[in-house]
């Protein structure tokens, strides 16, 4: 199986959304003048790939200082992530105007309006995933691929990402490991999930009522489908050999991890 550095790309940037379409627009004047530019937003917005569209050149964590001051001595340009987490300002200020080092710099921390006008001509913001739905879709049919190379499927099927419920919590961060993990899920049997069930169980049974507590494992997702699939409590209930006032406790029991209106 491949590691996810090797098959993550970092070099397409979605750009559906106008605000995407924007930055994009912004990347590409950069790309023609050698001015330093900051791109900001919460952390999984893709701000590095934007970076990478931007510029071929080393990538650096700010967090690692040294090793960026070298790297400005030792190359024309630099990608440097996280620069609200820059130790020194005055010391990299000093470096890159004695080499002479164009960057293109990352944060999704705060920086002030004096210290970005004193290193950047431009600043690039991406709004968060959640403000920019065409992307998503897109962006899952991006991270499916990954998904099929990542596990070595050679079949020509391409997943179908629209099953999908996407997670944007963390933008593409989330949304990547939702369709990870679906992906996966997909392509789950009997035996694996059976697997599963038993490895998550076994770290978390002790107690005196662990039958009990823990049942709701079965009985939660065995009702979302059923609801998904037959509509109603009753065909439910006939469907499933079980009494209507028996169904309708548990639904009532479990009616926080369930999340029916």
């Amino acid at each position: 199986i491949k590691m996810v550095a090797d098959v993550v790309d970092h070099s397409n940037y979605i750009a559906k959304s106008r605000a995407s379409i924007e930055a994009l627009k912004s990347a590409n004047l950069l790309k023609s003048v050698s001015i330093n530019a900051l791109i900001l937003g919460e952390s999984g917005v893709g701000k590095e790939t934007l970076a990478r569209h931007i510029l071929s050149a080393p990538v650096v964590d700010a967090s690692l200082f040294n090793e960026l001051l070298t790297l400005i001595e030792t190359n024309s340009s630099v990608i440097v992530k996280n620069f609200h987490k820059i130790t020194n300002y005055k010391k990299l200020k000093i470096t890159l105007e004695t080499h002479k080092t164009r960057i293109i710099a990352t944060a999704s921390g705060t920086i002030s309006e004096s210290l970005m006008d004193e290193f950047f001509s431009l600043k690039i913001t991406i709004p968060p995933l959640r403000e920019r739905e065409e992307d998503v879709l897109p962006l899952i049919e991006k991270f499916s691929l990954e998904a099929k190379e990542m596990f070595g499927d050679n079949s020509e099927a391409l997943f179908d990402g629209k099953n999908i419920v996407p997670d944007l919590s963390h933008n593409c961060y989330s949304l990547r490991r939702s369709v990870y993990n679906a992906y996966l899920m997909n392509s789950f049997g009997e035996k694996e999930i059976l697997s599963m069930m038993e490895q998550f169980l076994s770290q978390r049974i002790g107690g005196r009522n662990d039958y009990r507590d823990l049942l709701y494992l079965f009985d939660v997702p065995l009702i979302r489908s059923g609801h998904e699939k037959f509509g109603s409590q009753l065909a439910m209930s006939e469907k499933f050999g079980l009494n209507r006032n028996t169904l309708r406790k548990k639904i009532n029991d479990y009616k926080d991890k369930l999340g029916f209106e």
